[in-house]
């Protein structure tokens, strides 16, 4: 597409956040005894010990370092007319994904396996998606929910006497349900569909498009007995591709976002996920719970 895109000025998280995202939100808050962990994570890790976590093993990306990533970083952050730009790392891991963690002052984490897997316009999707995270204040308990996982419950003992099962299912739910509306983030920041549908195919395949094929992907998820995850507990990881191409699309398809316009051929490969979010309707925008 081209390189000119729109400045969304004065944007608002609520313009891409996902109803179910918000609903999860509004549940994970209501569970007896959440406020109460938070505090004690908070209080036991601190802004620090987060740091040293996440930190301690990645390179921060700035004109020296990494100056291509920190380039789109400034790019996105402009295009969401987002002037508090966060720091930006890689850490060194085949895995390819990226986070956005942090309590007081959240930053972004690539995977070195998704900055050599990506181009230019899909890494934008990708910074764009964290940055999402980042201005709807997901960041906290994202982070807390890969910490409890990580870690273990049997290793925060400071979170004795919390009934942790509920705060976790809770977590589990809506850590995959925001990433429904990272996606829509992602979507506006880099304002190119065609990049942010193969974004989806790299990370459930993780070959380049040398090696896949979008309508062969199609083909994969509408056969009979096609396995698609819509209860929102893919784990943390937030692994379910396919049905994250079909919510983004569904959303695009109502929605004239911008006005700039993909290649023919980008445009036919966005076209066939923009078809194939019909079939599936648990992806629909629901009405939002306030």
């Amino acid at each position: 597409m081209s390189e000119s895109r729109t400045v969304l000025t004065q944007i608002a998280p609520e313009a891409w956040e996902h109803p179910a995202d918000r609903a999860a939100l509004n549940a994970l808050r209501r569970v007896p005894g959440f406020d109460e962990a938070v505090k004690r994570i908070f209080g036991f890790f601190g802004e620090r010990g987060i740091r040293l976590l996440f930190q301690a093993n990645a390179v921060r990306c700035g004109p020296n370092q990494f100056s291509r990533l920190h380039a789109l970083l400034g790019e996105t952050c402009m295009t969401m007319d987002w002037p508090d730009q966060p720091e930006l790392y890689v850490t060194q891991t085949p895995i390819v994904n990226a986070s956005a963690v942090g309590f007081e002052h959240p930053f972004i984490v690539l995977n070195s396996g998704a900055v050599e897997l990506l181009d230019d316009d899909e890494l934008r999707v990708l910074i764009g998606h964290e940055l999402g995270h980042v201005i709807s204040g997901h960041a906290l308990y994202r982070t807390i929910t890969v910490l409890l996982l990580e870690l273990g419950f049997q290793n925060l003992p400071f979170l004795a006497g919390i009934a942790l099962l509920p705060i976790k299912l809770a977590l589990l739910d809506w850590y995959r349900k925001s990433e429904l509306s990272a996606d829509r983030a992602g979507l506006l920041a880099s304002q190119d569909d065609a990049a942010s549908t193969r974004l989806f195919l790299k990370f459930a395949g993780g070959g380049t498009m040398t090696d896949m094929n979008l309508e062969a992907f199609v083909e994969q998820a509408i056969k009979p007995g096609a396995v698609v995850l819509t209860d929102g507990y893919g784990g943390y990881s937030g692994v379910d591709e396919l049905g994250d191409a079909c919510a983004l699309a569904r959303w695009l398809r109502t929605r004239g976002l911008w006005g700039g316009r993909p290649t023919d051929e980008d445009a036919a490969a966005a076209r066939e996920v923009r078809e194939l979010a019909a079939g599936f309707p648990l992806y629909a925008d629901q009405p939002a719970v306030r």
